[in-house]
């Protein structure tokens, strides 16, 4: 089954609030993906919120394939991600996030951005994320340690019982990219980096195929 999260606002800003919840029964198989990118505008005042809440039963899988995430110059956006896993289930997650759009001569020079990740298996911690951008975001990101001028990034994360072997195809896949890509307690985490969000989705497409066992990504990604 594929679901197509649909937001008619067309966007957040300041002080939006966005809930979703996605429960996968047990030996299910689910595809969850956004009919566009999510666009954050700038805030006049407050935070937008956006939280999403997953469960996967036993023997079941849950594939959270958003399309990427545009935060625009002055945006302030809360992001926070909970799943909770069966002992056997199977779950693939992919955020991706651009710095504005190169194409339209965009830019992100201050603004505010927080993500959080838990994921659990059987209510065990198994990974954890904080990511926090604040102020002069472009100055923080013109840094080799954070981004090094480049403006469009993602996490690939995927958990089941294919993780071993899936790295070495994964890690062909990216070989020639500037990112990498690490197994360890039976999860795959992948990071990349792009100039922009067209050479981020190049990366993106293939390197998601890989780790849905050749599938392709969701139909709406092409539109």
């Amino acid at each position: 089954m594929e679901a197509i999260l649909i937001n008619t606002s067309g966007g957040l800003t300041g002080g939006d609030v966005i809930e979703w919840s996605v429960a996968a029964a047990d030996s299910t198989r689910l595809c969850v993906t956004t009919q566009a990118n999510e666009k954050i505008y700038k805030a006049a005042a407050d935070t937008a919120s956006l939280s999403t809440r997953i469960t996967v039963g036993q023997g079941a899988s849950v594939h959270w394939l958003p399309q990427e995430t545009i935060l625009f110059d002055q945006s302030s956006l809360t992001r926070r991600m909970d799943v909770d896993l069966a002992a056997d289930s199977e779950f693939l997650a992919v955020e991706a996030v651009l710095l504005g759009r190169k194409a339209m001569g965009e830019s992100v020079h201050n603004g505010f951005f927080r993500d959080r990740w838990r994921i659990r298996r059987e209510g065990r911690l198994i990974h954890a994320e904080e990511m926090r951008f604040e102020g002069e975001i472009a100055r923080m990101c013109e840094t080799a340690a954070v981004l090094s001028g480049q403006v469009a990034f993602a996490t690939l994360f995927y958990t089941g019982p294919l993780a071993e072997a899936l790295l070495p195809p994964l890690r062909a896949c990216l070989e020639q990219t500037s990112g990498g890509v690490s197994h360890w307690n039976g999860k795959l985490l992948a990071r990349l980096v792009a100039p922009t969000g067209f050479d981020l989705r190049k990366l993106l497409v293939p390197a998601i195929s890989v780790l849905r066992k050749g599938a392709p990504v969701p139909k709406v990604w092409n539109i």
